[in-house]
């Protein structure tokens, strides 16, 4: 009796005697005709929800290094009226550990004016004059609240629901729950602006224990937007396909022998690479958008800005991708230094973030977009009331706050016009509706069809979710 890993060996040299060109013609002969991969597995092809969804696509403005929420969404007339005085021992609890604040710290009333906007009555800063307009589309939440107090943890807890290194992102859970619509783009796609890359590095886009598939692509402004999807200097898009074609067969003879699903990983993407290769540079190339979308969101194509980058994020929802996500760093306002101070540093970011976040609503919603898509905007933490002082500095700053921020949200079954959450007469605590991390992810996963429960995978001996072992759908935000 022949050994089995005979038997299969002369399977397989039997199948490719009789299919002449073999599986890498059928690569090259996919040029024409994309059915003839129908019998390959796709990583990516598209999985129903756990139930009917409200949203489709989800795109997530992330502004890293933690917004100061006191400075733009939670007016307190109670912390204007005692700037400058020592913070009431009653407000902080014992043993508080803060990132840099040290001593007695006092009280910091905002510089900046609110005013109430649409039928909402919605009380935004000044420094919003785009968002103002937009606030009956939007739901503000004042009581989120978070574990972590630093860049790189909070960064990573706020997108992978843990503190450590290794778990998969939001972006990745919903590529593998849910599959992606789009054939020639990954379901997860990552753009990058502001004065560096987040504290949290590519954890904060990474897979995590998920097959590699399902990781978060960053595409870059400049150059090639991804990097080596173009051909090297002398090969043609004809050689190309037929040396993917030959990686093709022997990663699937591979694949047969030990069972590895990450070399399904490896198939699919060095497929998409060879598609991307035509869908990419047209998809960048904002410059043939009408000239009242430039004026709309602010736009300059060629150039690396959070605009640009919120315009591309539209087109690449309406070309199937599952998740975009925006990367906009710069404000960890401390005050420690001229530029990092809260007078000048927080109106810079707005005027770089404000026009171009509420285009993207006000855009998505005029093209009928905005019903199936979710729109999310906020950082990793707040900011405190107190004045940070760090070495003696007279500037205006805040140190990092985990006990109370705000995020807003659109579209994609999200209830509009509405303020949820308040916190206390100082901002220090939440005090109505309190929404931990887990909660907001329970949430955005109900709301793109998935219970937050029964999302999981297998690892080590247990089965992992985004939401870890907590989470409770947010019914208040719900349209």
């Amino acid at each position: 009796m022949m050994h089995p890993a005979i038997l299969r060996a002369i399977t397989r040299r039997h199948f490719f005697k009789q299919s002449g060109f073999g599986i890498g013609g059928l690569a090259l002969s996919a040029l024409l005709d994309d059915k003839l991969f129908a019998q390959a597995a796709d990583p990516m092809a598209p999985r129903p929800p756990h139930f009917a969804p409200k949203a489709r696509n989800i795109i997530y403005l992330f502004m890293a290094g933690a917004p100061t929420q006191l400075d733009l969404f939670d007016n307190k007339p109670t912390l204007q009226k005692h700037d400058g005085e020592e913070i009431p021992a009653e407000f902080i609890p014992k043993g508080e550990r803060f990132a840099f604040i040290k001593g007695t710290p006092r009280l910091l009333g905002s510089p900046f004016t609110f005013k109430k906007y649409g039928q909402a009555a919605a009380e935004v800063s000044e420094l919003l004059p785009h968002l103002s307009t937009i606030v009956d589309d939007i739901a503000i939440v004042r009581s989120v609240h978070t574990t972590q107090f630093n860049h790189a943890p909070g960064q990573i807890f706020m997108n992978t629901g843990s503190q450590v290194f290794g778990r998969p992102s939001m972006g990745s859970w919903l590529a593998y729950g849910l599959g992606s619509e789009s054939r020639d783009l990954p379901g997860f796609i990552v753009l990058l602006s502001g004065e560096n890359a987040p504290d949290g590095g590519k954890s904060c886009w990474g897979s995590g224990f998920l097959p590699t598939v399902y990781q978060g692509v960053e595409f870059r402004s400049k150059g090639d937007p991804v990097l080596f999807v173009s051909n090297p200097e002398g090969v043609d898009a004809l050689t190309r396909r037929e040396s993917i074609g030959l990686v093709t067969d022997l990663n699937r003879l591979h694949r047969a022998e030990t069972g590895d699903p990450e070399i399904d990983t490896r198939i699919a993407s060095y497929e998409m690479a060879y598609r991307m290769q035509s869908s990419v540079p047209e998809l960048t190339d904002i410059s043939n958008e009408a000239p009242a979308i430039h004026a709309l969101y602010g736009t300059e194509p060629g150039k690396v800005s959070f605009a640009n980058n919120c315009l591309l994020a539209r087109r690449l929802i309406e070309r199937g991708v599952r998740f975009v996500q925006l990367y906009h760093r710069g404000w960890d306002t401390h005050g420690a230094t001229v530029g990092t101070d809260i007078a000048n540093r927080v109106p810079a970011l707005c005027l770089e973030t404000d026009r171009a976040a509420a285009a993207l609503v006000t855009d998505l919603k005029q093209r009928g977009l905005l019903d199936t898509t979710l729109v999310i905007w906020g950082g990793e933490f707040g900011r405190t009331p107190m004045n940070e002082a760090r070495n003696g500095s007279r500037l205006m700053g805040r140190d990092h706050h985990p006990r109370a921020f705000t995020m807003w949200m659109a579209g994609g079954g999200v209830k509009r016009g509405v303020t949820i959450g308040r916190t206390d007469d100082l901002g220090y605590n939440v005090v109505e509706d309190p929404i931990e991390v887990h909660d907001l992810h329970a949430t955005i996963l109900h709301l793109m069809g998935l219970d937050h429960e029964k999302l999981t995978y297998r690892f080590q001996g247990r089965e992992f979710r985004l939401t870890d072992v907590s989470g409770e759908v947010v019914t208040k935000l719900l349209a």
